[in-house]
């Protein structure tokens, strides 16, 4: 890895720092101002409304994928993803061009990754960068399928509900911390399977995806990624924190709920406090590992104007 990559991930300021300059300075004062909106969630005409349909917009205007940079800082991140056992499941939700499906299958020459959007014009350009990068062997081992987990939940072919319902009772019948005995029974429970799906996950990657769903559609998102996970499984997370750069440079009329804006394809964009996180996390029934802001500042090539980000780290996992 290089120095650059090693310092992009580094903590660079203090998010408390910089939140106390946001809160004092009143050209953002709107930012903070709590939210009423007069146009009921479910209306067809609402800015948040029809969010498969924009995202499949967005990637049609980004076809060529250089919008998206392959993650390298995923395994550095999330080193579970290459320490994990040989015939690892890994469900990547919404994938986009497959930039963070692309350093899973370059780390791990053995994991599985299933990988779902919305959009089947995204998994068709992912699937042909991966076909196109060197140094993998993908046969078998990349599944591509076309989902919007936030609207319908995930298929039963992947993990149908019979699995799901022996994934949950053997989480009720393990005695607290779990064993390899229990792993063994969960493992001959999948085996044991008629083959309708591929079993409970080992991992979930949500990566700056939940932050897309409007907030009311969150919770359910969550219950649905645990229900699909095996005991003692990991949820991978990042998304956008608050006061990021990109939330203080939205305008007022571009605010849609608290903390939540619109962009002008309307693609909705949420910005996490840790508080926010964690409450969605826990009420799903998660525990939580790991919950920090990551603050990185970078500059602008052409202006060299600098960046403040701010992006929300996680690992959660289903209880043992």
């Amino acid at each position: 890895m290089s120095e650059e990559e090693t310092r992009y991930f580094s903590k660079d300021f203090e998010w408390e720092e910089l939140r106390e300059e946001v809160e004092k300075d009143l050209s953002l004062r709107y930012h903070l101002l709590p939210i009423e909106s007069s146009i009921p969630f479910s209306s067809s005409s609402s800015p948040v409304a029809n969010q498969s349909e924009a995202w499949k917009s967005f990637h049609n205007r980004h076809s060529t994928g250089r919008f998206f940079k392959e993650r390298r800082y995923l395994l550095k991140e999330f080193p579970e993803l290459l320490s994990c056992h040989e015939s690892s499941k890994v469900l990547e939700v919404g994938c986009g061009n497959g930039s963070t499906v692309l350093p899973i299958l370059r780390g791990k020459q053995s994991i599985a990754v299933y990988a779902c959007d919305c959009s089947k014009g995204a998994l068709d350009r992912a699937k042909e960068m991966i076909d196109a990068a060197d140094g993998i062997l993908i046969k078998d081992r990349f599944h591509p399928f076309v989902c919007d987990f936030s609207l319908n939940g995930f298929p039963k072919w992947l993990v149908c509900d019979s699995c799901r319902r022996g994934s949950l009772q053997k989480y009720h019948d393990f005695p607290s911390g779990g064993n390899k005995s229990n792993e063994m029974e969960l493992n001959e429970l999948s085996s044991n399977r008629d083959h309708c799906c591929i079993g409970v996950l080992d991992f979930i990657t949500l990566i700056f995806t939940l932050a897309s769903l409007p907030f009311q559609k969150m919770p359910t998102a969550l219950e649905d990624c645990i229900s699909v996970l095996k005991p003692g499984g990991l949820l991978l997370f990042r998304d956008y924190g608050l006061y990021d750069m990109t939330m203080l440079r939205f305008p007022l009329e571009q605010r849609v709920g608290f903390r939540e804006y619109t962009r002008s394809g309307g693609t909705l964009s949420c910005f996490f406090c840790l508080d926010t996180v964690r409450d969605l996390f826990v009420g799903a029934g998660f525990v939580v590992l790991e919950l920090e802001y990551c603050c990185i500042k970078s500059v602008n090539r052409r202006n060299g104007k600098q960046m403040r980000r701010v992006w929300v780290h996680g690992k959660f996992q289903k209880p043992l």
